[in-house]
């Protein structure tokens, strides 16, 4: 898996990978911006996690998700600043997000640790 210098980067590679669309965290599931479709944990998988620190900004901290659902045909990308939704998103979202699969990779040499 590759690693990224900056989130932009990373966004940028996913898309020319094929994930087009843009996802929002809602209470206990994502939805899909341009189409609308609503996925709930059970229905996605996370295809790789990348985490991004900036250590002269410490409010400047995201995780970017690349997520596929094969029941919707929908590959696409979730930013998560660290800690955001962590009162709002339900116990199973938050567990489906924080829980990196064997393919997971965290950018710029970080270890990823669960929400």
């Amino acid at each position: 898996m590759k690693i990224y210098d900056t989130l932009s980067e990373a966004v940028n590679d996913l898309v020319q990978r094929g994930y087009n669309y843009n996802f929002n965290m809602k209470r206990d599931c994502i939805t899909c911006l341009e189409t609308g479709v609503t996925l709930q944990p059970e229905e996605f998988e996370i295809d790789e996690i990348h985490r991004f620190e900036c250590m002269t900004d410490p409010g400047d901290e995201n995780i970017l998700f690349a997520i596929s659902s094969v029941q919707y045909n929908l590959k696409g990308t979730l930013v998560n600043a660290f800690g955001v939704y962590a009162d709002t998103a339900s116990a199973e979202l938050i567990a489906r997000l924080g829980s990196p699969s064997e393919r997971s990779q965290c950018s710029n040499g970080l270890s990823l640790q669960p929400m």
